[in-house]
């Protein structure tokens, strides 16, 4: 059963190792050049951004993680608590289970009960993508995400391996909702190619998703009888770094950087690179299980690192950082560089 299985995935990504194993999201290989003379006040900095048309006070979205299981109804509502105090974005799982069945409609809709104002994303699987009307209808939402996740589908033992009309799903999705389509990777990034196919189609946004963070290979190698086909794909994907860049080089739509970023000094590097936002999971969802006041101390104190890091370089606002010297080193220069992407205008942006 799909509810059971939402309550798997919960369980493994709290008490088991399910991140990419040797692969880095390469932004150990970025360096914000310091200014000795920062000329801001720090207590001045200003983080606010516009997203979709919604003002939210730090650029952060907690992404989508779950729902559909009675037990994940706290977890989303401790979620939902936490950004709307926080005035950050939110998002959920995917809404498959609650369409399929009613009864498990208010481990999402508790969401919007918590958060009446709060930026909040939807969330339904391409190969579900029949059930995306009734997902945006569920609630008040502000978005819905199209997840595409081939290689968690080719790893699951029941997963859906048809992807033929992806595409297509995104471009009737995008024409008929009367809400923007935000698409989304989980945990292997998107390249630049498909990026502007995506684009094309219509989505309003796009959320990276890159690797070095979950690698759901990993998740579906605890639920498989045979773990030897997990294991070999658990490294799979375009770390986070390389995906952000390739992606920004190529669209002209809000780009959410995501997949492992696991402090604000990652997120500042994101967000110098062009995100448009950071997205965070696995960290905040362990706090959840606490309480939203957990995962509010630990989100203020990502936004806190985002801050210093900020002040570091002299930006007095989001606009500054993306204007920022940095250094892409090793093999995240590499790959971008033999990907066609020249690096080195970033470490002299300020000079332009």
């Amino acid at each position: 059963m799909i509810s059971d299985r939402k309550l798997e995935h919960l369980l493994l990504c709290k008490h088991w190792d399910v991140e990419h194993k040797h692969k880095r999201t390469g932004f150990e290989e970025i360096e914000l050049i310091h200014k000795a003379l920062p000329q801001i006040n720090k207590e001045e900095i200003n983080i606010t951004t516009e997203f979709l048309g919604k003002t939210l006070e730090a650029p952060i979205i907690i992404t989508g993680m779950t729902g559909g299981h009675p037990a994940s109804l706290a977890i989303n509502r401790e979620l939902a608590k936490a950004a709307e105090q926080l005035k950050i974005g939110v998002g959920m799982g995917s809404q498959r289970a609650a369409v399929e069945n009613p009864e498990l409609r208010s481990t999402y809709t508790v969401m919007r009960d918590e958060a009446p104002s709060t930026f909040i994303i939807g969330n339904i699987g391409a190969p579900q993508i029949q059930y995306a009307e009734e997902a945006a209808g569920m609630m008040n939402l502000d978005a819905l995400a199209i997840h595409l996740n081939p290689l968690q589908e080719a790893i699951q033992p029941e997963g859906d391996v048809d992807a033929s009309n992806y595409l297509s799903y995104v471009e009737k999705a995008s024409k008929t909702l009367d809400i923007p389509v935000i698409v989304k990777e989980t945990g292997a990034g998107i390249k630049r190619e498909d990026a502007i196919k995506l684009t094309k189609a219509g989505a309003a946004a796009i959320d990276i998703a890159g690797a070095g963070g979950t690698s759901w290979a990993a998740v579906e190698t605890y639920r498989s009888k045979d773990s030897n086909m997990g294991n070999l794909f658990r490294d799979w994907g375009i770390p986070t770094a390389v995906s952000t860049v390739e992606v920004l080089q190529s669209v002209n739509i809000p780009v959410i950087s995501s997949g492992g970023i696991r402090s604000g000094l990652d997120a500042a590097k994101a967000l110098a690179l062009g995100a448009e936002a950071v997205g965070i999971a696995l960290p905040v969802l362990k706090e959840a299980y606490i309480g939203y006041e957990a995962v509010k101390i630990k989100i203020m104190k990502f936004i806190e690192e985002l801050k210093v890091a900020m002040y570091l370089v002299g930006a007095s606002d989001l606009s500054d950082l993306r204007k920022s010297d940095l250094l892409i080193m090793g093999k995240t220069r590499d790959w971008l560089n033999l990907r066609g992407i020249k690096t080195e205008k970033y470490a002299r942006r300020s000079q332009l």
